[in-house]
Order: structure tokens, then C-alpha cells, then sequence
């Protein structure tokens, strides 16, 4: 008999923890392991907004997945763009533009999240997200030609608006990245001595009443503080109306001149979760607190793109948020699962109890909040990048992620602009690749013409 297929789609937290678990715990001929990642890497996401302003090399946070001494995963470069529960096929659109169709007995579900978007003009053309790698190293390219083309213009106009940064989204991508990219360039115009340093101007801004409301009050207060002394300006309440290649107009009527909108303001569940056909809550999967899907063989769902139920918390109804801390826990319980239905025994309930919350602010600036306990400063700047430290997946990635922290320390910020990304196009959909799904009868006509082949 042949062995069973269990393939995994998605190589973020939950899809790294969940076949890592797997190589370790199962049997020589136990079952045939398969990963869907268009890279062979994990990324550290957390940390990309200190990519995006030089104080860790892409690299560093871009953890390979072919390391391992137990490496027996078999890595399909591509991206899964529908699963027919049906006929127990996936369908993955490889990296060279190739459709396959990966038969599976169990698949796990790990695509993740892209960013939330609304219909709001000029928005997809003129927006930068913060989600991927290329993103991260885009908008350093950017920011720093901002500071390039402003000092070599003669236009008033138009080093206003070069020298001018608009960031969408007081959540913790959006927060981190306004205050490290705002210390970049607070950096980097003292090299730039025809610049004055008063026309650079950062401005965060977020349709919610408060900064970071998952920290609580005062260490929102603290970190709104915190920016506001920097020269950042906050405008809670408020949100794009629309965006242009010069000018972006908040909802309250405002004109910023502007060259560089990045938008952070939140995420949704990959469109895999689309193609499936099953039961959703606010998009995510509704899968068991066991991370299955009910009514769906072999299907398991977790991280980004299933709403898990948080028993922790001991409410109806509540789901863990998509956190990192949160996958990589789901995924090694998702392993135990797949593992338990493998060999007939009783699947497990997901439980944990959220340890804290951690933001880098940049420099000796931070907020903390580990097992409640609320920091500010550098105590809690050392708990943060602690907790980052730690949750690294390998001692390579550690090792470089400290130097690099520590040559920042002592040498202080580079001003490189590599030009790797400047004539990659930049919209939210072109790096993201949201219009890569396949519709319900794309979907079926793919998997029935393969399976006529086969016959």
C-alpha cells in the first residue's frame, strides 16, 4: 500500500512548527511529507520593519528551510490557488507559472494573510504594504530616493512632498514601522546638509480612538508619547479618502503632499480560504478547537487563516488572534493531530494562554507588556528584542540578527539604497499576488481534466 500523502500549505509560523514537529515525530515510512512555500524560507515577520529601515539585512530574518539535520519535507516552489476537498487535490501554480495538481490524504492549512485593503481610489497604485520581504526591501529603496531626489530638486513643491511619509495603520506593523523608518531618516539628513531636517515629516494615522488598544491604556499613552517626541504626528480617527502619486487626502478633508503611503491597517485571511467553499468567520475558516474543518476529511486549518477557538479565554465565541505566538503553538499541535488521526488515537484541544505583548520602537524607545507586566524604556526594549532573539528558528539566524543588532549599535544606521527592487512593480497586488486564485470552476476544471488525464 502506498504511504499517505500529508501535504502543508504555507511556510509561515504554523507551517514551519507544524512540519518541523512532523520530520521529528514520524515514523521512517510512516507517511510522505510535502510543503507548499513559493520560498524556501521562513520569514520572520515581526522584524521586517527593522529590514525596511537597515538595522537587519533581509537575510537575517529569512530563515531557511533546508538547515535542518532532520530534512525529509519534500518543498514545492509555488503557491496553492484553490484545494478541491472533493477530490483531495490542491492545486499549486509553481514559481515558473506551471499548474500542478498535489494529491493529498491530509492537508494541512497554513497559507497565512495578506493585506487588508478597502476600495478606496488610488489606494492599490499608490499604496506599499509591509507583509513581504521584497516589500521590506522596497520601501527602504524608496524612502532613502525620497531623500536623494529631494536634495537634488530645485522645486519647493516637490521636496515637500518627497520629504513627507504617510503610514495607514496604529496597529504593531504600522507603529514599528513609522518609528524605525522615522529614525532612518532623522539618521540619514545629516548627510543630506541641504536638507532641512524640519521639512521631513512622518505622519500615523488610524481610523481607531487609540494607539495599539491590545496594550491597554497607559503603554498606548506611553508609545503615542513616545512618537509625538520624535516629531511624528497621529491622527486617530482618521483614514485615506484617497491617494494619488503626489498627495494622498484623509477622510477629514486634509491634503498631505506626499510620495510614500504605506499601508499597514490590518490583514485578512489568505483567498485559498475562498476557494474551499466552507464555513467562515469574519474570513477565516470555522475549524474545531482540534484545528479540523468540519465536514471535510483530512482537512486541518490554523494560523492567519482559521479562526481557532481561544479556550483560554474562556468565552464564547472567541478566537486567538493571528499572532505569531499563537501559530507556532498551533502548529505543533496541529502535528500531534495529524500524527493522532494517522494512527487512530484522540485528537488534543489547542490551548494556550497569550504570554504578553512586545513593541520596538526603535533605539532605546519600547513598550512591553510580558505576563502583564507593563515596561517602558529599556527594560523593555530588552524584552522585546529578547522575545524576537528567542523565537528565532535557528542558531544561524540568531547569530546573525545579534550582530547585526549590535554593529547598529556601535556604527549606527547605513544609507544604501540597493536599487535590487527599482524596476519591480510595487502595488500591494503585484507582491502579493491576490489575483492568483482560482475561481470555484477554474478550480473544478483543473482538478476534472486532471483526473480524465490520469483515466
Amino acid at each position: 500500500m502506498a504511504r499517505p500523502k500529508i501535504l502543508v500549505v504555507g511556510a509561515g509560523f504554523a507551517g514551519v512548527g507544524c512540519v518541523r514537529r512532523l520530520e521529528r515525530r514520524l515514523g521512517a515510512n510512516e507517511a510522505d511529507l510535502s510543503l507548499v512555500t513559493p520560498f524556501s524560507y521562513q520569514l520572520y515577520l515581526p522584524l521586517l520593519p527593522q529590514v525596511a529601515s537597515g538595522i537587519l539585512t533581509p537575510q537575517s530574518i529569512a530563515l531557511s528551510l533546508r538547515r535542518s539535520s532532520r530534512h525529509r519535507t519534500r518543498i514545492i516552489p509555488g503557491g496553492a490557488i484553490g484545494v478541491d476537498t472533493k477530490a483531495k487535490v490542491c492545486v499549486v501554480r509553481k514559481i515558473t507559472g506551471e499548474l500542478v495538481n498535489e494529491p493529498y490524504d491530509y492537508i494541512v492549512l497554513a497559507p497565512g494573510s495578506i493585506t487588508r485593503t478597502f476600495d478606496i481610489p488610488g489606494l492599490l497604485e499608490y499604496g506599499r504594504g509591509m507583509k513581504t520581504l521584497a516589500e521590506a526591501a522596497y520601501v527602504r529603496d524608496h524612502v532613502i530616493s525620497q531623500l536623494d531626489l529631494a536634495d537634488a530638486s530645485q522645486d519647493e513643491a516637490e521636496r515637500t512632498s518627497r520629504l513627507q511619509f504617510v503610514v495607514v495603520g496604529g496597529g504593531y506593523a504600522g507603529t514599528e514601522t513609522a518609528a524605525c523608518l522615522q529614525r532612518l531618516t532623522s539618521a540619514a539628513v545629516k548627510r543630506y546638509p541641504r536638507l532641512d531636517p524640519a521639512l521631513i515629516k512622518w505622519h500615523l494615522i488610524d481610523i481607531a480612538p487609540k494607539l495599539m488598544p491590545e496594550l491597554g491604556d497607559k503603554l498606548g499613552r506611553s508609545a503615542q508619547q513616545i512618537l509625538t517626541e520624535r516629531g511624528i504626528e497621529i491622527s486617530l480617527g482618521v483614514s485615506i479618502d484617497k491617494a494619488g502619486p503626489q498627495e494622498v487626502t484623509f477622510t477629514n478633508g486634509r491634503v498631505v503632499p506626499t510620495r510614500t503611503l504605506i499601508w499597514t491597517a490590518g490583514v485578512v485571511a489568505s483567498p485559498l480560504v475562498g476557494t474551499l467553499g466552507a464555513e467562515t468567520i469574519r474570513g477565516r475558516l470555522a475549524v474545531t478547537a482540534e484545528m479540523t474543518l468540519p465536514g471535510f476529511d483530512g482537512v486541518f486549518a490554523l494560523g492567519d487563516a482559521a479562526a481557532v477557538p481561544d479556550l483560554a479565554k474562556g468565552e464564547e465565541g472567541a478566537v486567538c488572534p493571528p499572532t505569531a505566538q499563537h501559530a507556532m503553538r498551533q502548529g505543533h499541535k496541529v502535528a500531534d493531530n495529524v500524527l493522532a488521526t494517522l494512527r487512530n488515537q484522540p485528537l488534543k484541544p489547542y490551548e494556550h494562554k497569550d504570554l504578553g505583548l512586545v513593541v520596538d520602537l526603535g533605539g532605546r524607545d519600547a513598550v512591553s507588556k510580558p505576563l502583564g507586566v507593563e515596561l517602558r524604556g529599556l527594560p523593555a526594549q530588552a524584552v522585546a528584542r529578547g522575545y524576537h532573539w528567542s523565537a528565532l528558528r535557528t542558531n544561524v539566524a540568531k547569530a546573525r540578527v545579534m550582530t547585526n543588532w549590535l554593529l547598529n549599535a556601535v556604527a549606527g544606521d547605513d544609507f544604501v539604497r540597493t536599487g535590487f527592487q527599482a524596476r519591480t512593480p510595487a502595488t500591494l497586488r503585484d507582491f502579493e499576488y491576490t489575483d492568483a486564485y482560482l475561481t470555484p470552476e477554474q478550480l473544478h476544471e483543473q482538478t476534472a481534466s486532471a483526473a480524465h488525464e490520469q483515466g
